[in-house]
């Protein structure tokens, strides 16, 4: 069975289909785009970017994500792109039963049905590398079975390939910004994404991570129902952040408050984060009369681990632009692997970095973005940089950067759509309280280790 399943991987007939279908969609809007530029007429960015949303639009599977992820980093395409990418929703219309059964058969065995005490036939909710099926286990524990749809890893490395050749296009347009490493740290990403194993390991860091939080809720991993393509994990009942957009300010800001302790905690204190941070991944814990107790954490697939010395740059950065300390913000940017910089270039960066840290610097209450809307959020400020970027770039992005910035980003999102006001400064402040890089190597080496997972190289 294990070795059926191997081949399933990465297999060539499964690339070569996949190759077939994304090609002629991604390469019709290419072409266009590639004929205009060498025949020196002006681009329709608007139209070309609603076409090539249009033509990823009813494709399952990773490259769903990977324009999902793309959208959110700011000026990794042109903001036009941006913008009509981040309407793209992983809401395939989930596999039906006779795929589930198979599936559960390969993985479980033929006896699989016989393990659950009930198992629902209906995903309780599908996405774009798998689906969610409510069951319960032998001993009446509610779980959620996460499913991984066939020959996803030949539709990854098909559709890896895919995005190099949009990276390449977009620098050989706009060379302002150098997206060779984005296109790496974003194809490690998705491929640890693929291996349930991996996550079920990310799940037991966050438990132990997130235990001073008892009001934050991790699942736990069912190992005995799981393998690399199916994880079995407690069901965590909960109702959508959304659902929240019109509760009490006090609601709100105790989500907000959970939220940024789900996020900035784990980083400061070992080095982790959740890279994927978008309104799907958390639900609210309620209480009888409706109100938000807690906050469940719901996926864990990309969950971006960084060497202590990185996480260090971060604090580094913000004492850095609180005292106007320009050598010591500059040591932070060289710290995360920004080489060559100019002053023109530090300036740069330094629009970008006042933005994010921003809500961190003022010590009063207010929303995380005043006057912006979620889909808008940095967008302004990308513009900024990638006009000094064209003047005086390019400049090579680093990879540890890449997932530290759209998870802010998409962290910043979620707070705006939840309207909470906050004092951050006072947040962080309390998170990086006593920071020192030798305490976040030792918690980093102890808790990894504890998970199964590898220390990050330096």
């Amino acid at each position: 069975m294990s070795e059926r399943r191997d081949e399933e991987a990465n297999r060539l007939t499964g690339r070569v289909a996949r190759y077939a279908r994304v090609g002629t969609n991604v390469g019709a809007v290419a072409a266009r785009l590639a004929s205009a530029q060498l025949l020196g007429r002006s681009r329709d960015d608007a139209s070309n970017a609603r076409l090539f949303r249009e033509a990823l639009g009813n494709l399952r599977g990773p490259l769903m994500k990977l324009a999902q992820m793309l959208s959110t980093i700011p000026d990794a395409l042109p903001a036009e792109y941006a913008i009509e990418l981040a309407q793209l929703q992983s809401n395939a219309p989930p596999m039906g039963w006779p795929f589930v059964r198979r599936r559960m058969a390969a993985e479980l065995g033929p006896d699989w049905l016989s393990r659950f005490a009930t198992f629902e036939r209906e995903a309780a909710a599908a996405a774009s590398l798998g689906q969610v099926h409510r069951a319960s286990t032998k001993e009446g524990e509610l779980v959620a079975c996460k499913l991984q749809y066939p020959e996803m890893q030949s539709a990854v490395e098909a559709d890896l390939q895919q995005l190099k050749f949009i990276l390449a296009l977009h620098r050989r347009m706009d060379p302002a910004i150098d997206t060779t490493e984005i296109g790496e740290e974003i194809a490690a990403r998705l491929r640890e994404e693929l291996d349930y194993r991996r996550e079920a390991k990310n799940i037991a860091l966050y438990a132990e991570m997130l235990a001073p939080y008892p009001t934050i809720r991790v699942p736990k991993v069912h190992d005995t129902l799981s393998t690399r393509r199916l994880l079995t994990m407690t069901w965590l009942e909960g109702k959508p952040i959304l659902y929240f957009t019109q509760h009490s300010l006090a609601a709100r800001n105790l989500l907000g408050r959970h939220l940024f302790d789900a996020w900035w905690q784990p980083f400061c204190h070992y080095g982790a984060i959740h890279g994927d941070p978008h309104l799907g991944n958390y639900t609210a814990v309620v209480d009888a009369k409706d109100q938000p107790q807690g906050l469940n954490l719901l996926d864990y697939g990309c969950i971006r681990l960084f060497h202590p010395r990185f996480v260090a740059g971060v604090v580094d950065l913000y004492h850095g632009l609180m005292a106007n300390d320009r050598d010591r913000i500059v040591h932070a940017y060289e710290t995360w692997g920004f080489v060559g910089l100019s002053n023109e270039l530090i300036e740069a960066l330094n629009i970008w970095a006042r933005f994010i840290y921003g809500p961190l610097m003022e010590d009063r209450v207010r929303p995380i973005a005043e006057g912006v809307a979620p889909g808008q959020y940095g967008r302004r400020e990308a513009f900024a940089v990638h006009r000094t970027l064209k003047e005086r770039g390019p400049v090579k992005v680093p990879r540890e950067f890449v997932f530290m910035d759209r998870a802010a980003i998409g962290l910043g999102s979620v707070l705006i759509h939840l309207r909470a006001e906050l004092n951050f400064h006072q947040l962080f402040k309390g998170a990086i309280e006593r920071f020192r890089l030798e305490d976040v190597a030792k918690r980093q080496a102890a808790a990894f280790t504890r998970a199964g997972i590898d220390v990050p190289a330096a």
